[in-house]
């Protein structure tokens, strides 16, 4: 894997070994982090992600000894150094090394990771709806981009694969929809492009927000409301976004087969064009050494 790590103040071309059996942050899962996109030299909203990564943070009693800036500035210094013909995802995380029962006993450690992975296909597959929830706010740390939530997600996508699918829409404990496992949801009807109203049961995205506003901007009507199974039955588009795969099409709704929309192809269209915006990598490209 072609990539580069940050940890305990130097950088590495492997990744560290970073916890162990008695760290929080290995058995308790007090950890934390960010996906960013480095995609051939443009970094769409890397600083929304680093000042996220900060308030995931501090939302489960981690704390911190960098700001946003500080890992912002690391996230750029190590995009740079890599190859600018490549796409990589950008990982900065805290965990909590040590620690009895509350995080705030151990002590808050930073890692970051940048390593190449292509852009996936504009297509994300077909959708079902998942047996399993999201947590309220009361539930679980819903406000932070915990590694504690992922194996909710993570039994979702292996639900519906195993039933076929590539893709498991979730609902919120009240019954309505909420997201993809793994990504914001959106549909489109009569042109008007829709999505979940944030509730706390789900991370109110940073790709979603961004999409939000170019299709405004663009003069087209964006709904954020309470949605139901019953919209996507009806949907005459349905897509995502969210960081791994940005604006993807969704192929088929349990039994119903969809095609790539207007909305979504303006969608992305207007996503790519605002990437070529957000260049950060200079050519020639930053010079130093790093330790094998």
């Amino acid at each position: 894997m072609n990539g580069i790590h940050f940890y305990e103040g130097a950088w590495s071309n492997e990744p560290p070994r970073v916890a162990g059996p008695t760290d929080l942050g290995f058995w308790s899962s007090n950890s934390v982090f960010d996906g960013a996109r480095a995609i051939r030299g443009c970094a769409p909203d890397l600083d929304r992600h680093c000042a996220r990564l900060i308030r995931s943070a501090e939302a489960i009693g981690l704390s911190p000894d960098r700001t946003a800036e500080d890992v912002l500035t690391l996230c750029v210094e190590g995009i740079r150094s890599l190859p600018a013909d490549a796409d990589y995802y950008v990982r900065p995380m805290f965990f909590c090394r040590g620690g009895d029962i509350l995080p705030e006993t151990g002590t808050t450690l930073f890692a970051l990771s940048i390593y190449e992975m292509p852009m996936p296909a504009e297509n994300a597959g077909r959708a079902t709806l998942s047996p399993f929830r999201r947590a309220a706010p009361d539930q679980a740390p819903t406000d932070a981009k915990a590694g504690c939530l992922y194996p909710n997600s993570q039994r979702a996508r292996r639900d519906a694969m195993n039933r076929g699918f590539k893709l498991a829409v979730m609902l919120d404990p009240d019954g309505n929809v909420a997201e993809f496992s793994h990504a914001n949801l959106w549909i489109a009807k009569g042109g008007v492009a829709i999505t979940p109203k944030p509730n706390g049961t789900f991370l109110d995205g940073i790709t979603k927000n961004r999409v939000t506003g170019l299709l405004g901007n663009a003069g087209v009507r964006v709904e954020q409301r309470v949605m139901t199974v019953a919209d996507l039955d009806t949907a005459d588009e349905i897509w995502m976004s969210g960081n791994a795969g940005k604006v993807q099409t969704v192929t088929g709704w349990e039994n119903r087969d969809l095609q790539p929309g207007p909305v979504f192809r303006q969608a992305r269209a207007l996503y790519q064009e605002f990437v070529e915006t957000c260049r950060i990598v200079e050519v020639p490209q930053l010079q130093r050494t790093v330790m094998a």
